[in-house]
């Protein structure tokens, strides 16, 4: 690790790195690139769906590189993020959409992720998904609750 390495970025610039990696994050997710998603995440990573189920890092790639989790849409707007050192922690309103296990889906989340910034690289370590309404019901996806 060099001394660039360890430099932290200033507050703004922080907060733009991780929304640049969340959007990559998106574009590889509807790509379905296991290797890409998973450049994405740290390796203790895991996700708590919006239905309350946990899944670890391993286990979802596996998913995706079977073809059990096909992506087709992943959205992230009126993303919030709020940095402190080499932790960043983000808010987004989601959509995500595609097939799981043949089943089409399209979801309309509340997405909070925790974020480390180590050798330089944001990387996740943490997704937890809220189920929202669909956009035009009341308190849906538009909705701050």
């Amino acid at each position: 690790m060099g001394p660039l390495d360890d430099a932290q970025p200033a507050g703004d610039v922080a907060a733009q790195e991780v929304r640049d990696v969340a959007a990559a994050w998106d574009r590889a997710m509807v790509a379905n690139d296991v290797a890409a998603i998973g450049a994405f995440m740290a390796d203790e990573w895991f996700i708590v769906g919006s239905d309350g189920n946990v899944d670890r890092k391993d286990a979802f790639l596996a998913r995706v590189a079977s073809g059990e989790l096909v992506h087709d849409v992943m959205e992230t707007h009126d993303m919030e993020v709020r940095v402190d050192g080499r932790t960043a922690v983000t808010v987004a309103r989601g959509v995500s959409g595609g097939r799981y296990r043949g089943t089409p889906f399209l979801e309309h989340e509340r997405v909070s992720c925790v974020f480390v910034r180590r050798d330089g690289t944001w990387l996740c370590v943490l997704t937890h998904l809220s189920p929202l309404g669909p956009p035009d019901a009341p308190g849906g996806a538009r909705g701050s609750g």
